[in-house]
This record gives structure tokens, C-alpha cells and sequence, in this order.
């Protein structure tokens, strides 16, 4: 049998941002954004390089104004200078053209936000279709319908979008920059709201528009995302998206995030349930969990759920019975031990079982096992294997240690800085 189940990956072309590429069979790329005022230029760098060794392998940087474009180059400057050249993305929202051309003169990566990029939103028709959907669709076609841009109107807009967009394209092409065109459930044109309503095919729409100017220009180096708060929305909005997209032929890598989602462990559970989905389908090639918390706690969040979904080998995987009345010994004591001592062993697989009636049969896939026994004994495991029985219980983590040793697995810890 055959325990080690991969997703097959979603085709797509590749998206070089800096040093990293994405898509087209690359892993799962992990991202996270730095909280510190732009302007605040030895603060950010201080953040950028603390993600980076984190684990963050692109890292954004919100760039609202001209003035935080400019800042960019000392920051880029200082982050190579004190650490390495990390991958870098500005994030450019409203009127964006100047700002995304200066950006683009120093880092990796634009991020445009279609629905901010060119108009901003003045609520004169959209707000009401805020929040309707098609299940009442009589009233809802009435209302685009009263609400409807002509002909002209519409193509207007697309004309003032492409006059404003093309410029940034150019501007990536010329420095090599890759482009990330990201489309918000909660900020979608009045044009695109009033036309397609509050739904995942508003967001899909609306990004394809800005695909099809870039594609016009011979630009391709692209990464598409399509988010929300609501996880239905966001794996709903993503999967259109991926259709779409292939239907096309335009099969750019997806950026994975549930935007919003807040902080603690419902935010987490919220992005993994959102991201996790995806990746089960095949769908998805670089992600971010999005915490109202500290940026660098988004980076174990994002690295557990590539490791769950068995995409990225990060960290020890560690199987573990949940006990029963026949654990012999106390799980949770036991289990911090033998994480204790063997942590640092990345791509191991190890189990910590209660007792030997389901124990070596739900822990067959892990490389090692520490099984309890009748008698206050430990049982160790290679495999399905019994390497050594009988081990007093306060030396069965030393005796794991040593099996690690003689099998050539062992490494010591590395000692950290205080």
C-alpha cells in the first residue's frame, strides 16, 4: 500500500518574483506582509528580514503613496546589505499608476487591486447591490438592470483602465518584475458589482479584464488571487478563477488567502479551512494566512498546513493517539518529550502510541514509534518493525534517541542565541 498521497497540482505557467518562482510544479510558496509604516524605513527592514528568517519567502510591503514608493529603494538597499536579497512586493491600491511605476524600479513583485486601481468606489449605484446574490433573481436582474452602464459607459471605464494600466505593465517588463493582480470580495468596482453582483464570478470577471490587458502587451510573468472573508466565497471565487483561467489558456498561478480572517484559533482554523480545500483540489501555488496579530505568526500556520496537506516537509511530523483508559503511560507528558528531543529532526515522521493493541497499526507510515507497553515498558519501532521491547519508561526517550544515532538519523540541536 501506498501511503505517501500527493494532490496532482493544478497546470500552470511559472511567476518569477525575485529569487522565487511559483507554479508549474514548484512548491507551494509562503508569504506574509510587514505591518510597519513604510516610511518607517529601519523598522521595516528590521520586520522584512525577521519574515524572511521565519520562513516568509516573498515578503509585501503596503506602498499607498508615491512617498512610501520612494522609499523602497533604501529599504531594498538595507535588506540586502544586512541579510539577503528576499523577494519583495509592493502593495498599491488607489490611483495607482505613478506609484506602482516607482515601485517597480525597486522591488520584485507589483500587487494591483482591480477594483481600487483606477476608480475609486463613490457608492452613487454600487452599495445597492452590496451584499445580494443571484438566489433572488428576479430582483436582483431588476435592479442591475435599473442600475445597468450603457454600452458607452462601460466601455469607458475599460478604455480608462487600460490608459492607466498599460504604463505599469511597461514598467514591469522593463525591470522584469512580476505582477500579482488581486482581486478583493470586498472592494469590487461599482461597474463590476452593479454587472455581476457580490458574487465569486464579480471577482473572476474583474480580474480577467486586467489578464486581458496584460496578455495584450506580451506580459505573462503573472499570479492571480481572489479573496474574501467568507471561506465559502473565497473557495467558491478560486475555483471559478481556476476554470476560467484554463479555460482561457490563461493558467497563471493562484495566490491562496482568506483576507480578514482575524486573529486566534478561529482565524487560523478559518484560513486553513479556506486554503486547505483548495490544495486538496490541485488548486493553489503560493499562500498566505492573514492574522490580526504579529506577521511572523502567520509563517507556522502557513508551513503546517502545506506539511498537513503533505506539500511541503518542513518540521517533524508527529502521529499521536488521542489516549484511552489502556494508554500505558501519560500521552501528553511523553509526547512533549519525545518533541523535546527530536524537533530538530526535519522529515521525520514519528509516533507516540498509548498501548499496542491499535498503536503499530495507525502509526504504519511513521519512520520510528514509541509505543507503551504492559509493565511501565516502552516498545520502540523502525517501521512496522520491532527494534527493541522492554524499555523502562524513564528511559525510553534516551533509547529513541540512541536508535536515531545507530540508524544515522541523529543530528545535534543546533544551539540558538539568547
Amino acid at each position: 500500500m501506498n501511503l505517501d498521497v500527493t494532490y496532482p497540482r493544478r497546470k500552470t505557467k511559472p511567476c518569477r518574483v525575485g529569487s522565487i518562482t511559483m507554479g508549474n510544479g514548484h512548491p507551494v510558496v509562503v508569504q506574509s506582509m510587514i505591518t510597519e509604516e513604510t516610511r518607517n524605513i529601519d523598522a521595516c527592514v528590521e520586520q522584512i528580514i525577521a519574515l524572511h528568517r521565519a520562513g516568509s519567502e516573498i515578503v509585501r510591503v503596503t506602498t499607498p503613496t508615491l512617498g512610501e514608493a520612494s522609499c523602497l529603494e533604501e529599504i531594498k538597499a538595507k535588506v540586502r546589505e544586512q541579510h539577503t536579497d528576499v523577494p519583495m512586493t509592493a502593495d498599491v491600491h488607489h490611483q495607482g499608476t505613478k506609484i506602482a511605476i516607482e515601485a517597480a524600479k525597486y522591488v520584485d513583485e507589483i500587487r494591483v487591486n482591480p477594483g481600487l486601481f483606477v476608480f475609486k468606489h463613490h457608492g452613487k449605484r454600487g452599495d445597492d447591490m452590496r451584499g445580494r446574490t443571484d438566489e433572488d433573481l428576479t430582483s436582483v436582474e431588476a435592479l442591475r438592470s435599473a442600475l445597468a452602464y450603457s454600452t458607452e459607459e462601460w466601455q469607458r471605464e475599460l478604455d480608462a483602465i487600460e490608459e492607466d494600466f498599460v504604463p505599469v505593465i511597461e514598467a514591469c517588463k522593463k525591470y522584469d518584475r512580476a505582477m500579482r493582480v488581486g482581486v478583493n470580495h470586498g472592494s469590487l468596482s461599482e461597474r463590476i458589482l452593479i454587472t455581476y453582483g457580490d458574487t465569486p464570478r464579480g471577482l473572476v470577471e474583474s480580474a480577467l479584464e486586467y489578464l486581458r490587458i496584460c496578455e495584450a502587451q506580451g506580459y505573462y510573468n503573472l499570479n492571480i488571487s481572489a479573496k474574501a472573508s467568507r471561506v465559502p466565497v473565497m473557495i467558491a471565487s478560486n475555483r471559478l478563477m481556476a476554470m476560467r483561467l484554463d479555460e482561457e489558456g490563461m493558467n497563471y498561478p493562484l495566490h491562496l488567502g482568506v483576507t480578514e480572517a482575524g486573529d486566534g484559533q478561529y482565524a487560523r482554523i478559518k484560513s486553513t479551512a479556506g486554503i486547505a480545500t483548495l490544495l486538496a483540489e490541485g488548486i493553489g501555488d503560493t499562500i498566505r494566512v492573514s492574522l490580526s496579530e504579529d506577521p511572523i505568526n502567520e509563517i507556522p500556520a502557513c508551513y503546517e498546513i502545506l506539511q498537513a496537506m503533505n506539500l511541503r516537509k518542513t518540521q517533524v511530523e508527529y502521529i499521536a493517539c488521542p489516549s484511552c483508559g489502556r494508554t500505558k503511560f501519560d500521552l501528553p507528558t511523553v509526547l512533549n518529550q519525545v518533541r523535546d528531543a527530536t524537533r530538530h529532526l526535519n522529515g521525520l515522521d514519528i509516533a507516540v502510541m498509548g498501548c499496542i493493541v491499535n498503536g503499530p497499526g495507525e502509526m504504519a507510515d511513521a519512520d520510528y514509534g514509541y509505543v507503551g507497553a504492559a509493565g511501565g515498558k516502552i516498545t520502540l519501532y523502525r517501521k512496522r518493525d520491532v527494534v527493541k521491547s522492554g524499555i523502562p519508561q524513564e528511559h525510553g526517550v534516551e533509547e529513541l534517541v540512541n536508535l536515531l544515532k545507530s540508524d544515522g538519523v541523529w543530528s545535534e540541536p543546533e544551539l540558538v542565541n539568547s
